[in-house]
């Protein structure tokens, strides 16, 4: 259910999310932080309300559910170039940072006072959440940015959600970065959906060390992904950064791969947590190649790509467990120290040589991907605007100078007979 529920989700994130990334780019940002942000939160409180009516939403909210493209266009309206990897880096972290808190405090309450509780506080909070963006968060889009009310706001082709497929391949640039977004992002969504149950029921992790591993590799994730982002951004630059985090992913699935004692998966925590600097790289590095105009639809399109991986990731894991007896079922709390031992054993006997073998499938697909970002350039503008950009001339008897490619305003602007 959860492979199916991810699988749809990932799909129709992947499809929406460079048109809420365009849409944003010509009506503003704050509306679709809005709309991301409720569909995102929509779900929770139907965890109690009914469990089939929860699947079917966090379903469908998938078209929605896209904030990070949004988040990182805002950031790249209100920061300078040279600010945006360390204003990146700080968005990510509070992801992390959210990671950290979150286990902890819903195991906590609901120890206590039940699940009822945990829901109840999470709807709250999201709740909050759209409060605080209708009343402190102001539009970041310049009006200048958006188009006259003469034009047409979006054609038909970024209104297309599978233009999103075309656009990849029309820049070199742009693909090379899909590219190496997918091959790296899909073992970690995979990683996602199974790295805890893994811990439990494989390493012999207890609960309590399982809240602690998080906790820890969350604090060291923030650290990395502000101040060692920062000074790697201003010491190696931006590509480097990127190869330098796909380095670190690869030697931490291999090491989760092989590793086979609790202490091993300690250590591999921390090179994950340097991993983490990959994608804030990878979107300040998007956002340096990219038009003003254009942040929300090449944002969309990182994000969209992250969308399907989540939908890929989590059941590629789960066929490689499964074909190689690698069971991840929960085991109720009071079962007898004999079957727990068996369990051990037959883990031992059925992975002895590779305890973990979806995660060296993930160091290989990293690999290429490291294979792929090598040949990215370090700046190049890319262009994702529709090819009918020129067509425009003739609906409307001239062309918006914001509409135009990079190469084209210059003309433009000298020209006044256009």
């Amino acid at each position: 259910m959860n492979g199916l529920i991810q699988g749809v989700k990932g799909l129709l994130s992947f499809l929406s999310a460079p048109l809420i990334g365009a849409l944003s780019d010509v009506w503003g940002r704050k509306s679709f932080l809005l709309l991301t942000v409720f569909f995102t939160c929509a779900p929770i409180p139907l965890m109690k309300i009914s469990p089939w009516w929860y699947f079917a939403v966090i379903s469908v909210s998938g078209v929605f559910a896209v904030t990070f493209s949004v988040v990182f266009a805002y950031v790249a309206d209100i920061t300078q170039e040279h600010e945006r990897s360390m204003a990146y880096g700080l968005v990510s972290a509070t992801f992390a940072a959210s990671l950290v808190t979150s286990p902890a405090i819903g195991a906590y309450l609901g120890g206590i006072y039940g699940d009822n509780l945990v829901v109840i506080l999470a709807t709250a909070i999201a709740l909050l959440d759209i409060c605080f963006i209708l009343v402190a968060v102001p539009e970041s889009l310049p009006v200048k940015m958006r188009p006259a009310s003469w034009e047409a706001p979006i054609s038909w082709e970024q209104a297309d959600p599978f233009a999103s497929l075309k656009k990849v391949g029309q820049d070199s640039t742009v693909l090379l970065i899909c590219i190496t977004v997918f091959l790296s992002y899909l073992p970690e969504a995979g990683q996602y959906s199974s790295f805890f149950l893994y811990l439990k029921q494989v390493m012999r992790f207890s609960a309590e060390s399982v809240t602690v591993f998080i906790a820890v590799l969350g604090i060291l994730s923030i650290i990395a992904q502000t101040a060692v982002l920062s000074l790697l951004m201003r010491s190696i630059g931006n590509k480097n950064a990127i190869l330098l985090g796909l380095v670190f992913q690869m030697l931490q699935l291999a090491w989760y791969g092989f590793g086979y004692e609790p202490w091993m998966m300690w250590a591999a925590g921390a090179v994950a947590a340097m991993s983490s600097i990959t994608f804030p790289a990878v979107s300040a590095l998007v956002s340096r190649n990219a038009d003003s105009d254009q942040q929300g639809v090449v944002q969309g399109m990182i994000t969209g790509i992250r969308g399907l991986c989540n939908g890929l990731g989590p059941a590629l894991y789960g066929f490689i467990f499964y074909i190689f007896h690698v069971e991840l079922n929960e085991s109720p709390e009071n079962d007898a120290e004999s079957s727990d031992s068996k369990k051990t054993e037959s883990h031992s006997e059925q992975s002895s040589i590779i305890p973990g073998p979806p995660f060296l499938f993930g160091a290989c697909s990293v690999l290429l991907a490291l294979l792929v970002a090598f040949f990215i350039p370090e700046y190049r503008n890319m262009s994702v605007r529709p090819s009918s950009w020129k067509k425009l001339a003739g609906n409307h008897g001239h062309v918006h100078n914001s509409q135009l490619p990079s190469e084209a305003k210059e003309p433009l602007l000298q020209d006044t007979s256009v």
